[in-house]
């Protein structure tokens, strides 16, 4: 079926409309109108090509929210009128030993992401949610919690578990110290997500505007990183930091931080390597780690948690006309903390 999109045809080219086909449901899919469609900043970097590999032309989202218009003859999840939600990706093997463990993201034979790949058929590209529709097996589709704001729903499918499966893996719990590196779109969820664990949560962060935000959203304790004398007051203190800064930063200088045994969980991508010292680490076996999004089950149990929790994305929803204007923005920092377009502007 026709689809019409917004679409970049090269690294160097701005976004466009653009109109390619979806594939018809099958037995096991879920057609699904697109509603509303985030802007993550993994988005700019493939429509740049600044990870390299990008296929164009390309129609990047992955954080998709939409209602159920079609549903194959084999679907049990899902009913026509249904909201749904489509995350980072639409399908795996299923049966390697990462998809039977529920970590389907590392999918031993690859798994298919939402854009700038293809399906497990290797050959079919996918397309995004920049979209008026997108059709996805029903595996890949996430039930959305009801009574939250939908606009607000759609980054949780990228933000919202990038930053909840640390928090889960590390064992964030009632009285954890935790630390936020940063306060966008990453942080800000972060922060609203430690706060519901009743974690007492600390913003870390280069600007002192935003420690009013940062207290609003949840955080107990707000201090600056332009400081020296932060990591002198808070050495040794925390047992997670989820580090969420995506520039070139001095990594040992926020180990130091934690408590022994204590983790930085790394969910922000720095275009230049860590200069990481040995003593960093096994002093107080502390721990670095990294973590890429979640498996279905974790996500489920993300959207469900800010169900319970009435959490969403602080949003700023923008017309499709505006998705070159909002990436600019966001590589100035100008947004609070994520752009979500209005796919019936599309």
């Amino acid at each position: 079926m026709k689809t019409k999109a917004w679409a970049t045809h090269a690294a160097n080219k701005p976004l466009e409309p653009f109109e390619f086909d979806r594939r018809d449901p099958g037995p096991l899919d879920v057609a699904i109108d697109i509603l509303f469609a985030g802007i993550c900043h993994s988005d700019i970097h493939q429509a740049r090509n600044e990870w390299g590999g990008s296929q164009f032309p390309m129609v990047p989202g992955h954080e998709i929210i939409g209602r159920v218009t079609a549903v194959g003859a084999k679907v049990t999840k899902f009913k026509v009128g249904d909201v749904a939600g489509v995350g980072c990706m639409v399908d795996s093997c299923r049966v390697c030993a990462s998809c039977t463990q529920g970590d389907e993201q590392f999918c031993e034979k690859g798994a298919a992401w939402t854009y700038n790949g293809t399906e497990m058929d290797r050959t079919t590209r996918t397309h995004g949610g920049y979209a008026r529709s997108v059709v996805v097996t029903e595996s890949f589709v996430f039930q959305i919690p009801p009574h939250l704001a939908l606009e607000g729903v759609a980054p949780l499918l990228c933000a919202g578990i990038t930053t909840y499966a640390p928090l889960r893996e590390w064992n964030c719990k009632k009285g954890a110290r935790v630390a936020v590196v940063g306060l966008g779109g990453l942080g800000h969820m972060a922060v609203k997500l430690a706060a519901a664990m009743e974690a007492e949560v600390t913003m870390l962060s280069t600007s002192p505007s935003k420690q009013a935000d940062a207290e609003r959203l949840g955080a107990t304790a707000f201090a600056l990183t332009s400081d020296d004398s932060t990591f002198k007051k808070m050495n040794n203190y925390f047992d997670l930091i989820i580090n969420t800064i995506s520039v070139s930063h001095d990594i040992n200088k926020y180990l130091s931080l934690l408590h022994s045994r204590g983790a930085m969980a790394i969910v922000g991508a720095p275009p230049t390597p860590y200069q990481l010292h040995p003593m960093s680490l096994i002093s107080g076996n502390r721990r670095l780690a990294g973590s890429l999004i979640g498996g279905l089950k974790l996500t489920q149990e993300m959207l469900d948690f800010c169900g319970k929790h009435k959490i969403v994305s602080d949003v700023e929803v923008i017309p499709a006309q505006q998705i070159n204007a909002a990436y600019e923005r966001m590589l100035a920092n100008d947004v609070r903390y994520r752009f979500v377009i209005d796919a019936s502007t599309i």
